[in-house]
């Protein structure tokens, strides 16, 4: 009840970042029921439904990272002075933040069951003269039972998500304790940069040794993915993770690069603020990367010929682009919301508004220029063994 009266309250913003997590969760427990309905229609096709239900938690974990991300930001489960002493301490809040998110993504995947059994014409009849109805499985019963179960996913693990990450959230900044802020040592640096560049061979490696044999014959996608080896998917797995260690250690070195040759006021400053927001923004950093490599080798190597794209390619690849980028926007905003206080000091101290924004440009223009160059080289790797 305390999580409705909090959303009902809340700030326009919130509420609309709140529905955009709602529409992902929507997206993705459409996707698990089309697979259901997939394998009910062709129990003979059993591989084909198990690799349809793997590539489904791609979009699955892009949206519970958005959620965790919108989680982070939401201004009711921020801690603050005097919030203990009514019962509202750092464990209450995670609890909070955990049920504002199953509200959020419940409903999304009551909107995705109403949907799907529309369009299979378990409601009203089959919509457009019967077209999805093969896509669908109109034709043989659905188990409810599974289809709940795959329905519960995104909101329990969104939840539990979301109350892990701000159960382990570090303490009230000055500025929500209402104290007077205390100078600092650059942030040190993040210790999984080996570990990323590793992560990222290895699933490099292993896309390669998944395509041997095959240059010059794109896979099919998950719209028509019946032959897509899993060994594909294991790899982009490996990758992305790989990338979102590695992203807070670059995203540290780029800070350092800013700083290096007797540095000016405005790129010390935007220096310093990257090292402190490395690990903040470096992993959704690694995971947009992740996808934007993923898009550009799929571009190279379906561009000049028929696309395999079937409907459910296009919606997984929407939900994972979008939460991706939204998840990274999200983070830009928690990581402003974490300086403002610093922002309003150097204000104070005579600081002009023109230097702030030179900082906040020149953030932007070196994480481009380093991370869009490594971003294309993935992608050409990841590409290679099938256009070579």
């Amino acid at each position: 009840m305390l999580a409705l009266r909090l959303a009902r309250g809340s700030h326009p913003l919130v509420l609309m970042r709140r529905l955009l997590v709602a529409a992902a969760s929507a997206g993705v427990g459409f996707l698990l029921l089309c697979t259901l309905g997939y394998a009910s229609g062709h129990p003979a096709q059993a591989t084909g439904s198990v690799l349809r239900l793997l590539w489904c938690f791609v979009p699955l974990a892009a949206t519970v990272q958005f959620a965790v991300a919108v989680a982070r930001t939401d201004p009711s489960t921020r801690p603050r002075a005097g919030l203990s002493a009514v019962g509202l301490g750092p464990v209450r809040l995670s609890v909070l933040a955990a049920v504002s998110t199953a509200v959020s993504t419940t409903l999304g995947s009551m909107v995705a069951l109403l949907l799907f059994l529309h369009l299979r014409g378990d409601l009203t009849g089959l919509p457009f003269d019967g077209s999805a109805a093969e896509l669908l499985g109109a034709n043989a019963p659905l188990p409810l039972a599974a289809a709940l179960t795959l329905l519960v996913l995104v909101p329990l693990a969104s939840s539990a998500a979301s109350a892990l990450a701000l159960r382990n959230r570090p303490p009230a900044t000055a500025e929500e304790t209402f104290e007077t802020p205390e100078p600092s040592a650059p942030a040190p640096a993040p210790a999984g940069l080996p570990w990323g560049v590793a992560l990222t061979a290895a699933g490099l490696a292993v896309e390669a040794y998944a395509s041997r044999g095959s240059a010059g014959h794109a896979f099919p996608l998950p719209g028509r993915l019946d032959s897509t080896p899993a060994a594909v998917l294991a790899g982009w797995v490996l990758t992305a993770i790989g990338l979102a260690m590695a992203g807070p250690g670059v995203t540290h070195l780029c800070g350092r690069l800013l700083q290096a040759v007797r540095p000016g006021a405005v790129r010390l400053l935007a220096g310093r603020v990257l090292m402190d927001e490395a690990r903040r923004i470096g992993r959704p950093l690694g995971v947009v990367c992740a996808v934007l490599s993923a898009g550009i080798a799929a571009a190279t190597l379906y561009g000049t010929g028929p696309r395999p794209y079937g409907p459910l390619t296009a919606l997984g690849a929407v939900l994972v682009l979008g939460c991706t980028t939204a998840t990274l926007l999200t983070s830009a905003v928690e990581a402003r919301n974490a300086r403002a206080h610093t922002a309003e000091a150097l204000l104070r101290m005579g600081a002009p508004a023109s230097a702030l924004r030179s900082a906040t440009a020149l953030r932007a223009g070196v994480l481009l220029v380093v991370f869009a160059p490594l971003t294309w080289v993935i992608a050409e790797l990841a590409a290679l063994p099938l256009t070579a």
